[in-house]
């Protein structure tokens, strides 16, 4: 009974996991100064998509598609892109605290969305400079540790000092930079933001996004085998550099890829894994779907405090960091911060 009793539980867990992120994405579009019920959203989202006739006045329907739409889904795919990657991260290095900075992957694409400002470029410059930089800052990385013995270390303390060098050129680009423009443009990036964002910046990022993520969620298994430790995962078979490349490779992708749409959005990538772990376990074959629906799910509930409680809208960035920290205060002072 008791074991019945388990699975009932787990089923219904799976299933509120399931349709959380599906309920706030409807909340989330009708959410804001022009209020509109979740069947005046479905209404105009489906017929929109399918070229009906709708019985709504333009300004609702260009609110709910053309400005909604694509924030509240980047907030979902930043969410989940950075979510995952952190939950990745602490499996692969054995780390509570590692996330998308870990590897400067964040601080990497921060200098490259910077330097895209300061040179006039347009936006998909600035995101495809977030990218590269991201993932140069990840190359990096793992060139300054490809001679210790002791990988795991030393790529997270690797990490560290690339991003605080990414950091360092950061704010040399803001003492350069025309501090009537291009200043305002790079704090405010730096800071990350949802607003102003559209259907081309997700277009330009969702095939890479859509393999990372496919790679991560599928090689879920070998995380677990990866957090017991180098000897015990040869022990298995695994050929642990490689898998930990792999992994390591797709998920800071994934998370250039999600700050080159949002900014520098930080605690997403610790808060979240540390959140689902409690509510399903260490196993990463759940771990990581939970992570994929808690870091949505997330995310839209604090794009929707920015943008719809306060009169002037706060960077989401600046909210995470006052939310993150007292959840991660939280967890450990319950005992719960593990990888």
């Amino acid at each position: 009974m008791k074991h019945e009793g388990s699975r009932c539980g787990s089923a219904a867990l799976t299933a509120a996991l399931a349709v959380l992120p599906a309920a706030l994405f409807v909340a989330s579009l009708g959410l804001g100064p022009y209020a509109l019920g979740p069947m005046e959203v479905a209404h105009i989202v489906v017929g929109k998509a399918l070229g009906m006739p709708l019985p709504y006045d333009a300004l609702a329907v260009n609110v709910v598609w053309q400005v909604r739409l694509p924030r509240v889904m980047a907030a979902m795919l930043v969410g989940a892109g950075l979510a995952v990657a952190g939950a990745v991260f602490q499996g692969v290095f054995r780390n509570p605290l590692a996330s998308p900075y870990t590897l400067g992957v964040s601080n990497g694409a921060g200098f490259g969305a910077a330097l895209a400002i300061v040179l006039s470029l347009g936006g998909a410059s600035i995101q495809a400079f977030a990218i590269a930089f991201g993932l140069a800052a990840v190359g990096l990385t793992f060139l300054f540790a490809a001679r210790s013995r002791q990988s795991t270390v030393a790529l997270v303390l690797s990490g560290m000092l690339v991003g605080s060098l990414f950091a360092s050129l950061v704010a040399l680009l803001k003492f350069t930079a025309d501090p009537t423009e291009k200043l305002p443009q790079i704090v405010y990036w730096i800071m990350g933001s949802l607003s102003g964002t559209g259907f081309d910046e997700l277009l330009r990022i969702a095939p890479l996004y859509a393999v990372c993520m496919a790679v991560l969620v599928a090689c879920r298994w070998r995380v677990n085998v990866l957090s017991v430790g180098d000897h015990e995962a040869r022990s298995f078979g695994v050929d642990v550099r490689r898998d930990r490349g792999v992994l390591v490779a797709a998920a800071s992708a994934l998370a250039a890829l999600a700050v080159s749409v949002s900014g520098i959005i930080g605690w997403v990538g610790i808060v979240v894994p540390h959140l689902a772990r409690m509510l399903v376990g260490p196993d990463f074959r759940r771990l990581v779907p939970a992570a994929v629906s808690l870091g949505a799910s997330y995310l839209m509930v604090i794009d929707d405090a920015c943008r719809s409680f306060v009169a002037a809208e706060v960077p989401i960035g600046v909210v995470t960091g006052i939310v993150g920290v007292p959840l991660f205060l939280y967890f450990i002072f319950k005992g719960r911060v593990s990888w």
